[in-house]
């Protein structure tokens, strides 16, 4: 069964997740502030955190800097804060996603899957390859492959592709593909993103205007999805 730790201060909250997780057959641990979260998830090893930033004893981005010391565990962040900044020290701090207050329950589960998916090892799958419907991202060898013809991408485009490849499935803030690619003195041009992306989409999506594999996430960074 997966484990989920439930981190929040709210008790109604706490509750309602409880109530549907162990409805659905996951077994749940819940935690109220941010010291409890950290022992219980060293003890009981959750398969994934649902996690509230506005903790009583500590911020919730301490918590999943925390986490990110010793585990991969897959962090969802549930909170009542809307501002991109939030979300995105969130994110670089280790959040796999971010699900804002007030919430969904059937979208909630949703993401929580999916993290839960994304952090099982398939058997016999070769990570240093990642294959859509249309091209092939070979990391070991550097090398795109788009219906059976390598496509030619300049070293930043390169660079690009495998931070969003390595990180499949998860938002990836635009700060940390800014100091990644081009250093940390470069953390405010998000114009670059913008002009990069749109030249991958190009050369590696059916339809650049609507991509499949690229996504934007508005105000806050890009996702690759297989």
């Amino acid at each position: 069964m997966t484990r989920v730790l439930v981190v929040d201060d709210e008790p109604q909250i706490v509750r309602a997740l409880v109530i549907n997780l162990k409805a659905r057959k996951y077994e749940v641990d819940a935690a109220y502030d941010g010291a409890g979260a950290l022992e219980l998830a060293a003890a009981r090893h959750p398969d994934v955190v649902v996690l509230d930033l506005g903790l009583p004893d500590m911020d919730g981005v301490e918590v999943i800097r925390g986490l990110r010391g010793w585990t991969r565990v897959p962090i969802i962040v549930l909170s009542a804060r809307h501002a991109s900044d939030e979300k995105v020290e969130a994110l670089d701090a280790g959040a796999d996603d971010y699900v804002t207050k007030p919430f969904g329950m059937d979208e909630l589960l949703a993401r929580m899957r999916a993290a839960v998916r994304r952090a099982e090892p398939v058997a016999g799958e070769d990570d240093s390859v990642v294959t859509t419907d249309t091209f092939t991202v070979d990391l070991a060898a550097k090398k795109v492959n788009r219906d059976g013809v390598d496509i030619r991408l300049t070293p930043t485009e390169w660079h690009l592709v495998e931070v969003l490849v390595r990180h499949s499935g998860r938002l990836v803030s635009q700060t940390q593909l800014l100091q990644e690619v081009w250093g940390p003195a470069y953390h405010k041009e998000t114009n670059y993103l913008r002009v990069y992306l749109a030249q991958l989409r190009r050369k590696l999506e059916v339809d650049p205007s609507h991509p499949r594999h690229f996504i934007t996430e508005p105000g806050m960074g890009y996702r690759f999805e297989p």
